[in-house]
């Protein structure tokens, strides 16, 4: 009976739900949900963009100013034009390449106007194309060779490697430091003889194997000209000789003379490491060297050119 009662009360308060829905108008004062209506609105719409088709940026660019340059004093830009003096804003035209001779003549004047010394250190620094046929490239190497006038006052020391005791005594006798077989290695290793070069002959090379990670580019290399059978010979270019290497792949800067050598003699000098460097690349792949410069110690660098000192490729 009380399950009865309590199904007829449930089903009464739905019918007056019901009855509350349907009124709602009559209740809308009373009931807190009701929504309220908003007032009008009081701005303005923002108006949509139009889209610009990209025909009409097109249109709408505006033409190019064109600068005539023909009758203007100041140049525009870079210039092939000369400067009128020698004082000009190096931004504004084309860097200048001497002839080696010209740049030479004007390095030797540089030190009088900047009051610097006269026998200063004289550089080249060169720019070589290192490619070769088929994605190949030259390998850096280490040249040595004789210059046709030296600027060196000291001379090297060489140390020579042989069992031999009359090569041995005959290389003493004609500028070598030390000279011997296999008891000069232990001296070498506790730094009680140094040198500037070594060279062997080829049957001492085993018994000195122990040096090579002390000696490392100094150790005789039969591609350095430091292994040989001709000891005179070999002392002959290492006493005087003159040495370079290929830095950062394609790069070679080394000195060349003195400023105050005979512009002959640094010319006879330049054209020698020219004609080693060029050397090491086939003439018919091209120009080896790309860019050449010229400097003191003291002065600015001056490019110059290189195609008289270069030696020409053979015509077939």
């Amino acid at each position: 009976m009380a399950t009865c009662t309590r199904t007829v009360w449930k089903v009464l308060a739905g019918c007056q739900r019901q009855l509350l829905r349907a009124g709602g108008s009559v209740y809308a004062a009373a009931s807190q949900n009701a929504p309220r209506s908003l007032p009008g609105r009081t701005f303005a719409s923002v108006r949509p963009v139009k889209k610009v088709k990209k025909r009409e940026q097109k249109e709408e660019k505006k033409e190019k100013r064109v600068i005539n340059n023909k009758d203007r004093d100041e140049p525009y830009g870079k210039t092939p034009r000369a400067p009128v003096d020698d004082v000009y804003i190096l931004k504004y035209y084309a860097r200048t390449i001497y002839d080696a001779e010209e740049a030479i003549d004007m390095l030797k004047g540089f030190p009088v106007l900047d009051f610097t010394p006269p026998d200063q250190p004289l550089y080249i620094d060169l720019r070589l194309d290192m490619k070769l046929e088929k994605k190949k490239k030259v390998e850096p190497f280490i040249s040595t060779l004789l210059l046709p006038h030296p600027f060196r006052t000291e001379t090297n020391t060489v140390v020579v490697f042989t069992e031999d005791a009359n090569q041995a005594k005959f290389a003493l006798e004609n500028g070598a430091v030390f000279a011997g077989g296999e008891e000069l290695v232990e001296k070498i290793l506790d730094d009680d003889i140094s040198a500037d070069y070594y060279v062997a002959v080829p049957e001492v090379l085993p018994k000195i194997f122990p040096l090579k990670n002390k000696l490392r580019k100094k150790f005789p290399k039969n591609s350095r000209g430091s292994v040989g059978i001709h000891i005179l010979k070999m002392l002959d270019l290492f006493k005087t000789c003159h040495v370079f290497t290929v830095d950062s792949e394609c790069y070679v800067r080394t000195q060349i003379a003195t400023l105050n050598m005979p512009k002959e003699h640094i010319l006879a000098n330049m054209k020698t490491i020219l004609a080693d460097v060029c050397s090491h690349r086939p003439a018919n792949l091209g120009p080896f060297v790309e860019r050449a410069i010229v400097s003191s110690q003291a002065s600015e660098a001056l490019w110059f050119k290189t195609d008289n000192l270069l030696p020409k490729p053979a015509e077939e």
